[in-house]
């Protein structure tokens, strides 16, 4: 069946799914949408995923959304290693992780992103422009997400609230990256997909508190990860500076 990854830069959402395909071995065609042109909601891709979401995989007559869950249908649906651990005990810390990931740690980190990258990016164009193109985005969250971020309404409160959400989770994979060499313990699995797409800019966004003396097995286990043929394969698939800072953990 054919297969077709709709994604943005290798990072965060985008980079799950093109990652876990990569340590898979699976082929794809690669269908590139600039986030920041809003090509996610222009009706070709509308007509993809209504909800003008990325990534979004279609495999034969399937449309699968969501990265995270996108991410477990690859390591089902197809040869290659297993990227989960067979032992119940170290899925079970697979999958925490991820949820710990998904629902508390990334929502931080994502919106400090968004505020210091995705909004400046594009607040310079034609501020009607800008207003039609936030109104025709199908989903609520999202239209506030924009908003915010490219008319700079973030308050200082949720930023704030951010930081120390994001500085927590630093301090909470730190200690547990001391203990374990991968997050589900000795196996490489999603979980370390899930969470370098999160974390490997976290030394360039906190340098005080991700670095090589504050948080040197977070920054062991990024240069792990990032050493994977994998890894290289899918971070050279990046159009824009945003992949390219990936470099830093050659260093």
């Amino acid at each position: 069946m054919a297969l077709t990854l709709y994604h943005w830069e290798p990072n965060a959402n985008s980079g799950k799914p093109m990652l876990a395909l990569a340590e898979k071995g699976v082929d794809y065609d690669s269908h590139y949408l600039d986030l920041l042109s809003f090509d996610q909601h222009k009706p070709e891709y509308l007509a993809v995923n209504p909800e003008g979401t990325i990534p979004a995989l279609v495999h034969g007559d399937r449309v699968l959304t969501e990265s995270t869950p996108i991410m477990e249908y690859v390591d089902e649906a197809f040869d290659g290693p297993s990227l989960r651990p067979q032992d119940p005990a170290a899925r079970w810390r697979m999958r925490w992780w991820m949820r710990y990931f998904d629902a508390y740690f990334a929502p931080s980190v994502s919106m400090l992103g968004w505020n210091v990258f995705v909004g400046p990016s594009v607040r310079q164009r034609d501020q009607e422009q800008l207003a039609n193109a936030i109104d025709r985005i199908p989903l609520e969250s999202r239209r506030i997400a924009w908003r915010k971020a490219i008319f700079n309404q973030f308050s200082q409160e949720e930023l704030d609230e951010s930081i120390r959400r994001t500085r927590a989770g630093i301090e909470v994979l730190e200690t547990h990256l001391a203990a374990n060499r991968w997050i589900a313990g000795d196996e490489y699995s999603l979980g370390d997909i899930n969470g370098f797409n999160l974390a490997y800019a976290l030394p360039l966004s906190q340098p005080d508190h991700c670095n090589d003396d504050k948080t040197p097995h977070i920054l062991a286990w990024l240069r792990a990860i990032y050493r994977r043929p994998a890894t290289k394969e899918t971070w050279a698939k990046g159009k824009t500076d945003m992949a390219s800072r990936v470099t830093f953990l050659e260093g």
